[in-house]
């Protein structure tokens, strides 16, 4: 038996309770208690802890913090890209998975040999549970079917489950990121420390005593035991980040992965970062490879708002559309330049399994629609989806909400940029999870 199967309904009230205080307080009340800060007087924002309890700390800093009126990303009125849960989480014995209208093609995983193995994925998280201690360990353990698998989400301050990483010891850290570097491919694992990295400067730059705006501020969990054989898998989440991660055998899902950035540039302890410019990079060499026909069919308009997901946190369910242009529409070139966006994402688990997935994407090409909204410069902000029965991928450049916010412009209002961007990839058709593959799994009996 694991520790939390299923969640209790104390659990659900702690963690739901600061999220749809969220919803009830409206206004500047529902910024802070989404972010984890409370307004004060003069319109910057004093710091909470991650459990709802008071640092006591100013975080005006240079940017102000987040600014009054600002909403997170994914709050009421905005995309589906941040709220999870509190909003619309789904419970998993409730989980059908992403459509493009309510009902589920069937038929599109199978249980099979991939030949790429998992075993040092399973030795890895062997090896950091082994060293926590029995309470860390209680703590993070879940059964393979938990409802915990989607109750992630990509704001900061509110309660997650789990160890935190900011909570063990260096040596226990590294285990941790050792599983991630064996998951993971070497750019994956590069682009979610940096993603870290430039949480913990986003604490700096608003006046720190955040403790959600830390390296630290990220999380472990672990449904099932780690097997070459049964099915398990790992979660790792925080701000900005939300890796989930199933295996069965020699097959791996990891969907839905979320990953963002706020600020997506910036000097970090004596450290130059800069993240998804290959992601914009890719989108944009697709988009300039259609012809103006092409683009017509393409670009749903030259403009986009400050939150555009569909697909993110607390939106497993999501009834979501083909847009845009089929590939059966585009030429061998264009298809290429497709296939190489799709392995910006797919490439953030490692090598082997990346070519599993594109595989599947591959196959499934002709149907893989690509859509656009927004300018078309480099600098641009703008909004990008992919979307095929087997993969679903969301690139969505947003207003800013607590970095460069001096003039006014944060906020779902304001004009969006390319220093606050959203990214997800999801496997539709109930694959989110490896549900799909759990159903099919002969000793599955629930």
């Amino acid at each position: 038996m694991h520790g939390h199967r299923p969640r209790t309904p104390e659990a659900d009230r702690s963690r739901r309770w600061f999220m749809n205080k969220a919803l009830l307080a409206g206004g500047v009340a529902a910024v802070a208690t989404m972010t984890g800060c409370s307004s004060n007087t003069s319109g910057t924002a004093t710091a909470s802890s991650s459990s709802g309890a008071p640092n006591g700390a100013a975080s005006g800093g240079p940017g102000g913090g987040v600014p009054t009126g600002a909403m997170p990303s994914g709050g009421p009125g905005g995309g589906g890209s941040g709220m999870g849960p509190g909003q619309s989480e789904v419970k998993y014995a409730d989980f059908t998975g992403v459509s493009t209208d309510g009902k589920i093609t069937d038929g599109l995983y199978s249980i099979h040999a991939t030949d790429v193995s998992t075993d040092g994925i399973v030795k890895a998280a062997q090896a950091f549970l082994d060293g926590l201690s029995a309470k860390e360990r209680t703590s993070c353990t879940f059964d393979v079917d938990d409802d915990e698998w989607l109750a992630w989400s990509n704001v900061d301050g509110y309660q997650r489950k789990g160890v935190r990483m900011g909570d063990i010891t260096a040596g226990k850290r590294n285990l941790g990121y050792a599983l991630l570097a064996a998951a993971l491919s070497a750019d994956g694992l590069t682009r979610t420390r940096n993603i870290m990295k430039l949480n913990a400067f986003l604490g700096d730059y608003s006046g720190g005593n955040r403790d959600t705006l830390t390296e630290g501020a990220y999380f472990f969990t672990f449904m099932g035991t780690p097997s070459t054989t049964k099915p398990w898998g790992f979660q790792y989440e925080g701000h900005h980040v939300a890796i989930n991660y199933f295996v069965l055998g020699d097959q791996v899902v990891m969907t839905p992965t979320f990953m963002g950035s706020e600020p997506t540039s910036a000097t970090y302890q004596g450290e130059k970062i800069t993240l998804f410019r290959t992601e914009t990079k890719a989108g944009l060499t697709l988009l300039r490879s259609l012809t103006a026909a092409q683009r017509a069919k393409v670009i749903s308009s030259g403009k986009k708002s400050g939150d555009d997901m569909k697909a993110g946190a607390g939106q497993d369910n999501a009834e979501l559309a083909y847009q845009g242009l089929a590939a059966k529409e585009f030429s061998s070139a264009q298809r290429t330049h497709l296939l190489d966006l799709v392995r910006v994402y797919v490439g953030t688990m490692n090598d082997g399994h990346a070519e599993v997935k594109m595989a599947e994407v591959e196959a499934h090409l002709d149907s893989t629609y690509f859509s656009w909204m927004g300018e078309t410069k480099d600098s641009s902000a703008f909004y990008y989806r992919v979307h095929s029965p087997v993969v679903l991928i969301e690139y969505d450049a947003q207003s800013p909400l607590a970095y460069g916010t001096k003039g006014g412009t944060g906020g779902p209002g304001g004009t969006p940029t390319q220093q606050h961007i959203h990214t997800i990839i999801r496997t539709p058709n109930g694959g989110d999870y490896g549900v799909d593959l759990l159903k099919l799994h002969p000793d599955n009996d629930h």
